[in-house]
């Protein structure tokens, strides 16, 4: 690893370093990754070490205050092992982009919508405990209550290689909140996940192909009203495709960003047809898009989150719901790897 971050340097030493803006900037995202990767070894190895000297202390006597030190240092030692892994994970091209997240509520109505709102709460709860930015792109309220739909980005290192495992259908189990007799409902949302694509990656796109509509924004709750037409939504009309954005101020930024958005989009529709190009080739059933239920969440006769794919499952409903899903992230990619590299 060293000897990688040695030759990237000396790449960005040479005087024409500068001279292919894009090829330098990929050398100089790849060597940030590199040296993040080495930083994390050695902080797990700092901290195996301090474990080490701490057992040796312990074992020459029994104090409570070294064994306290130990215990903690065991947890922590734990904890930095299991990220360090499931970085290791991170693999795929574009694991360490930023990612967009797109979150629609299932047929219901306001049980829905809610369900959708409670999604959109549980992503940023996550995202603000890995200390990655949450920047709401796009908010449509629901009728009643929650959302009709809403786009969000989270904005941070390896942040499309930890969410990707969300992509699919979301089913909550429970005893409806806007129900007066008090019965079960069971309400679905389909979330869409998608890399942040920088300029190196090629996206064509026929600007007669578009249509650009312009209208006033405005956030959850009517917040952040503009006077004026900022928010774009733009539509892509041979495939159908819509994507906006209003959460910044000008209209040109908003725009930017929803073509960002549509490239990430069709992107990802590129690549999902080469997938299913690949499958049949290779006589796979493969399994792709808004019909696949990935996971359930039970409110109501009893308390489970269960992963369809990993068959991971815990009790702790509200831990999850309030952000704390790394160990479904952990299971996912653990079951991908087998998907990927059957023995």
């Amino acid at each position: 690893m060293n000897e990688s971050i040695s030759v990237n340097e000396a790449k960005m030493a040479e005087p024409n370093f500068w001279d292919n803006q894009e090829q330098a900037q990929i050398v100089i995202n790849e060597n940030n990754e590199l040296k993040q990767k080495y930083d994390n070894f050695k902080n797990l190895t700092d901290h195996v070490e301090n474990l080490e000297v701490t057992a040796e202390l312990l074992e020459m006597e029994d104090d409570p205050d070294v064994q306290s030190e130990f215990e903690s240092e065991l947890a922590a030692t734990a904890k930095l092992l299991q990220d360090y892994r499931l970085g290791l994970l991170l693999n795929g091209k574009y694991d360490a982009n930023n990612a967009i997240i797109e979150i629609h509520p299932g047929a219901g109505g306001t049980e829905s919508q809610d369900w959708g709102s409670m999604l959109l709460r549980m992503y940023t709860r996550w995202a603000e405990q890995h200390q990655f930015k949450v920047q709401i792109e796009d908010y449509q309220a629901g009728e009643v209550a929650g959302i009709s739909s809403v786009t969000m980005r989270i904005v941070g290192h390896n942040a499309y290689g930890y969410l990707r495992s969300e992509k699919g259908v979301h089913r909550l189990v429970r005893l409806s909140p806007f129900d007066s007799a008090g019965r079960r409902h069971t309400s679905f949302a389909s979330v869409d996940v998608m890399p942040e694509l920088d300029d190196s990656v090629e996206v064509n796109i026929n600007q007669d192909d578009l249509r650009v509509d312009v209208y006033r924004s405005s956030g959850a709750g009517g917040q952040h009203i503009n006077k004026t037409s900022s928010a774009v939504r733009i539509t892509h009309l041979p495939t159908g495709i819509v994507v906006a954005s209003q959460a910044e101020r000008s209209q040109l930024q908003n725009r930017a960003t929803a073509m960002s958005m549509l490239k990430a989009k069709l992107f990802e529709l590129e690549e999902q047809k080469k997938a299913e190009e690949k499958a049949k080739i290779e006589g796979i059933q493969l399994e792709i898009g808004w019909g696949s239920q990935i996971r359930s969440y039970v409110f109501h006769p009893y308390s489970m989150v269960k992963d369809h794919r990993s068959n991971f499952e815990t009790a702790n409903v509200q831990g999850v719901m309030d952000g704390d899903f790394d160990d479904f992230i952990n299971a996912y990619l653990q079951w991908k790897l087998k998907e990927d590299n059957p023995k």
